[in-house]
């Protein structure tokens, strides 16, 4: 992962979160994990970066999209 890739994941207090990975702070804050996971999308867009869905029961990463920053274009 870039630095400037990012993660939606449940803080402790429940809220959803979207996150750049060397940020100090969530750049989106909210209730739902969709709605955090659509306003991150479009920060990841613009910056031809990926976000990574963690799960909120265990952390683990459930799903990841690219936008724009794969190295090659494959087939299929």
């Amino acid at each position: 992962m870039s630095k400037n890739d990012y993660n939606v994941y449940q803080g402790s207090d429940g809220k959803w979160r979207g996150e750049r990975q060397d940020a100090s702070r969530a750049s989106v804050v909210g209730t739902t994990q969709q709605g955090v996971f659509q306003a991150t999308r479009e920060l990841a867009q613009k910056a031809q970066s990926e976000v990574s869905i963690h799960r909120g029961d265990n952390g683990k990463i459930r799903a990841k999209h690219s936008y724009g920053n794969d190295p090659k274009s494959t087939k299929g």
